[in-house]
């Protein structure tokens, strides 16, 4: 089973075991990561689970579709290797996945 790591934007880290064809949005509320909102339950139709990709990670993650890229305008701080994490799904390539979490949603 992939493992994700989440860091809060004080550092602190939070792990998650994912199962498979789940998403990193999910597995963070599953370990109750503070900061991810999920307001829209994983629809892409809000940007409050956004999210910043690991370097060493944003190719295996691939890059945001454009109604994701659309979303991303509503939330704060985005960045190069920035996407929603309902739109992230686990495979056993995510293993070891590294994702920030901004100081606040949009």
């Amino acid at each position: 089973m992939p493992k994700i790591t989440y860091y809060d934007p004080d550092g602190t880290k939070y792990e998650a075991d994912a199962a498979v064809g789940s998403t990193v949005m999910e597995n963070a509320l599953k370990a109750m990561v503070p900061g991810i909102e999920a307001e829209c339950g994983g629809a892409c139709a809000c940007a409050t689970c956004h999210v910043y990709v690991d370097d060493d990670w944003t190719e295996r993650t691939g890059e945001p579709s454009a109604m994701e890229e659309d979303m991303l305008d509503f939330a704060y701080d985005v960045r190069p290797n920035s996407r929603l994490s309902c739109q992230i799904r686990v495979t056993d390539e995510l293993d070891g996945l590294v994702v920030r979490v901004p100081e606040r949603q949009a």
